[in-house]
């Protein structure tokens, strides 16, 4: 027994090293737990990482373990204890579910725990999680998401001076999220999303506990009673989550039978099926989780069959897949055999699932479609190559298709991926004068300019309308944008950004087919008309980004930099760098254009959403140097002992970028700046690299169809315009310690090396840090600060009374405030405004009231610069939108914000370096 037990774990070991990257960094990082599981301890293992004591801590570094690290160092070795149970056969896996499901309880509670200790100095109260999916249902992926819904109560919840219920919680909401799905060399704890709560688009992070029930109890939809299937109270204040979860039960289990559920899923399913037309049965590229016969057919045959019998039978309302599966069996709705099929059946497709997402950590469902790739999972789960995995997947997905089509047919639903469309009715008048009557009612305020529109879309000038089916799907969906366009308050703006989008098109059938498929992306687009000019200007450009939409990664973070390289990194397939460059700048529209729909749609924290504008900004940066360097290096060989290094500046130093940020870069290299290359064309250092840096910012500057995909702006590198485009690291040095002003310091406050090797990137780190650790004469660097500060409010006054950044008591204020101390102190040395300022709180030096002002005026300032790019005032329609990006919800409270945080701004910076009259008259 023990040499079987010993041969299996040597096994999995080997094949965990052999085909998951991950789970090798993971054993390398710890190898007293591995040996630990090799000789059985596994249990063991897993009761530590669930009492949150990391294996690479020992009992005294416990005591200065700061919690975000503890929780990512548990996560780590939970993640391999389980992969190595899981792969040696002596964990099931229902045991790897749970596990994970219990795990990902602790961490929240212990993190909220953290938060309100340090907050309010008591235990969470007035606030509760609710976990929804996956988390509910106790079967978390191996590299899963989280779905909760957050809740408070205002009478309960506690807050701090000026601080309301609502504010507090936000708060405290918003902390938890990062604490938990922020990501940094230990890795991250669990990502976290937030769009299972009600109204997503329009509601606050953490909602009001009568406000939530409310909605469920009068306006929810069909999707939302499935998912509450798999809802419990997992974190926070236990009572607070038990009285919503009672309170609104009748909303989840109707005691009427609800056949009506089934033909919802059932149109839900026809369209996924319409939507992922590739294979139908498993072969490389097939989605285990949508794919047909998949994971989610089989969780909504479950979910449906609860739905109708639930209310009656409380038997049947387990929030587990498997469980309700017996259920259904024992209580004679499904019969048994056909239970035991679609349980083994989602057993295999939950394994193989954890298989791809242990290879390196990543939340994804889909089979590879690269063969070698294929054959790596394949391998890892212990078979000989794709060519077995494929059979069997075949197998499992072709029964639980069959299953679930014929559920669907017995209730009189069609499964087809491609049903007939109806005929196109008007849903306007042909007749002018109805016409406009009827544009008029509709509130449009000139309705005669529109309907000239329609009519010219109508008289077959717009080539993507010229086909009797065209205008078919156009009539039928018209009519619905047009009001969904009026309900956010667009007029004539959106509808010429509709019509420089129809233009453009090729046909109109794929987009109005997919809005009377997905009627939520009518909202989703009319958002975009009327909110979002850059994005609007994008679509009418490359109408095809809409497609993305339909997909829900559009909604996924974009903070993995690793992840980001390596995707873009396919797209160099090609030996034509201007041909991979084109497809790189289509890569980074489709990401970017994902976040400010991210934005628009309340999907994600402005905060997020800047850092996640950087890393995408980074990346770019390594992937197009990466081939231009390889391309210079055939004409020009190669500097012996020498290198380009890029330092970023601004707010892509900070990974603070906006939609409209430009890349503010400084070149510098390694090595003598007289060697010479060893090419066919040699040239001297100085040459080499100057020429590869014009080559580089040419690459990130290319001309696309919507601009240059980045604005490159160099003129923060030594001496301005007037330097050298790359300076050595020699001159760069020789430049900042004799001849540099204080503002270029201060602008050093937000560099950070961004490309180049490792050794030269510490290496530059670490002499930035060392040359503003100095410390600095107070008054002489305050008093350059207030007349650097003076200059540029005359050179670039505020664009409006809500610029967030140039306003008196705006953002640049704030960041004169830190830097200013940063080089006075030598403290606070992050180049993340951030945590420098969260340091410098720390060392006392700024008030703790900036930390929550930095974070405003951030949001703010994120969202501004995608809704009003122009004047950053956002317009009348646009300030719902812009509410709730700042988490609040009237237009009212962001003036207050705005104002006290502009208060108190103003008055750290008259503190620190004075006042300045342009700034602050009156």
């Amino acid at each position: 027994m023990a040499d079987d037990l010993t041969v299996s774990w040597s096994d999995a070991i080997a094949r965990a090293e052999a085909h998951a990257p991950f789970l090798r960094r993971m054993m390398e990082m710890r190898p007293d737990l591995v040996s630990d599981i090799r000789a059985g301890k596994l249990d063991a293992a897993m009761q530590r990482a669930l009492a949150l004591q990391p294996s690479t801590i020992d009992e005294a570094g416990m005591a200065n373990l700061v919690i975000a690290r503890q929780l990512r160092l548990a996560r780590g070795d939970m993640m391999l204890a389980l992969a190595l149970g899981d792969l040696a056969g002596a964990l099931s896996f229902q045991q790897v579910a749970r596990a994970l499901s219990d795990f990902a309880d602790v961490c929240l509670q212990s993190a909220l725990e953290s938060i309100f200790a340090r907050r309010y100095d008591c235990a969470p109260t007035g606030f509760a999680v609710i976990a929804l999916g996956k988390l509910g249902g106790h079967e978390l992926n191996y590299s899963s998401d989280i779905d909760p819904i957050f809740l408070f109560d205002p009478e309960t919840m506690p807050s701090r001076r000026k601080e309301t219920p609502h504010d507090a919680a936000q708060r405290v909401g918003r902390e938890l999220i990062a604490l938990l799905s922020e990501r940094d060399g230990d890795g991250h704890v669990f990502r976290v999303d937030m769009r299972l709560r009600p109204e997503s688009e329009v509601s606050p992070m953490v909602l009001p506990i009568r406000s939530a029930i409310s909605h469920y109890e009068s306006r929810a939809l069909t999707w939302e009673r499935a998912a509450f299937i798999r809802s419990r109270q997992a974190a926070g204040c236990e009572t607070l989550g038990q009285y919503f979860l009672q309170e609104i039960q009748p909303f989840v289990w109707r005691r009427s039978l609800d056949f009506g559920t089934i033909d919802a899923i059932g149109e839900l399913t026809r369209r996924i099926r319409a939507h992922h037309k590739g294979e139908q049965l498993p072969a490389p590229g097939f989605n285990l989780k949508t794919g047909r016969g998949g994971i989610r057919e089989i969780e909504f045959f479950a979910q449906s069959q609860q739905l109708v019998h639930g209310g009656r039978n409380p038997e049947l309302r387990s929030g587990n897949t498997l469980e309700a599966l017996a259920a259904l069996a024992t209580e004679q709705i499904i019969a048994g055999d056909q239970a035991e099929a679609l349980s083994q059946s989602y057993v295999k497709l939950r394994t193989i699932e954890h298989r791809l997402q242990m290879v390196e950590d990543r939340q994804t469902h889909s089979l590879p479609e690269d063969m070698p790739a294929l054959n790596n999972v394949a391998q890892l789960h212990g078979l000989a190559d794709s060519e077995v995995l494929i059979q069997q997947l075949r197998s499992v997905c072709s029964m639980a298709s069959t299953h679930y089509d014929d559920l669907l047919v017995r209730q009189g639903v069609a499964t087809g991926a491609d049903p007939d469309e109806d005929e196109g009715v008007s849903l306007f008048s042909d007749e002018e004068p109805v016409l406009i009557a009827e544009l008029s009612d509709m509130g449009f305020a000139d309705p005669k300019s529109i309907a000239g529109r329609l009519a010219d879309w109508r008289s077959g000038k717009v080539k993507a309308l010229r086909t009797p089916q065209s205008r078919a799907a156009f009539e039928n969906q018209i009519g619905a944008l047009f009001a969904a366009i009026r309900e956010e308050q667009g007029d004539v703006d959106a509808i010429n950004r509709l019509d420089s989008m129809l233009q453009q098109l090729p046909s109109v059938l794929d987009l109005f087919h997919l809005l009377a498929a997905r009627p939520a992306l009518i909202g989703i687009l009319a958002r975009l008309l009327c909110h979002a000019p850059a994005l609007s200007k994008a679509l009418a450009m490359r109408a095809s980004l809409i497609d993305g939409i339909v997909d829900a990664s559009i909604f996924d973070r974009q903070d993995d930099l690793a992840a980001i390289i390596a995707e873009l990194e396919q797209r160099d397939g090609c030996d034509d760098l201007g041909l991979m460059l084109e497809r790189v700048a289509t890569d980074i529209a489709e990401r970017r254009f994902a976040i400010g729909v991210q934005l628009i749609e309340g999907r994600t924290d402005p905060l997020d959403a800047a850092l996640d504008y950087s890393r995408i900004a980074e990346a770019t940066i390594a992937v197009v140097t990466d081939r231009v360097t390889q391309e210079f290096v055939q004409q020009h060989g190669q500097v012996p002992g020498g290198e380009l290094v890029i330092l970023a500046m601004g707010r892509l130093g900070g990974e603070a970028l906006t939609h409209a940020s430009d890349l503010d870069l400084v070149y510098l290299f390694t090595g003598a700046h007289d060697a010479r290359s060893d090419g066919p064309k040699p040239l001297s250092g100085t040459q080499y690299f100057n020429r590869l840096a014009q080559r580089v910012s040419a690459g990130l500057s290319l001309p696309t169809a919507t601009g240059p995909l980045y604005e490159v702006d160099t003129r923060l590198r030594p001496s301005g315009m007037q330097g050298l485009l790359a300076a050595s690291m020699e001159s760069f040095w020789d430049y900042q310690r004799k001849k540099a002003w204080t503002w270029e310091h201060m602008a050093l406050c937000r560099a950070r090396p961004v490309y180049g090797s490792q050794q030269a990137r510490n290496g530059l780190s670490h002499g930035i840090a060392g040359l503003l650790g100095s410390g600095r004469v107070a008054e002489a660097i305050a008093k350059d600060a207030l007349a650097m500060r003076g200059d540029m409010a005359k050179a670039k006054p505020p664009k409006g009374p809500w610029d967030a950044k140039l306003a008196g008591g705006a953002l640049v204020d704030l960041e004169f405030c830190i830097h200013t101390q940063q080089l006075i102190h030598g403290q606070g040395l992050s180049p993340h405004l951030g945590q420098a300022l969260a340091m410098l709180v720390d060392h006392k030096l700024l008030s703790p009231d900036l930390i929550e002002a930095h974070n405003f005026l951030t949001r703010l300032l994120v969202m501004s610069r995608l809704v009003t790019p122009q004047d950053n005032s956002p317009a009348e329609a646009s300030r719902p939108l812009v509410a709730q990006a700042c988490g609040m919800t009237q237009w009212d409270e962001v003036t207050e914000h705005y104002q006290y945080y502009t208060d108190i701004v103003r008055a750290a910076r008259i503190a620190i370096l004075g006042a300045i009259p342009t700034l602050d008259h009156g």
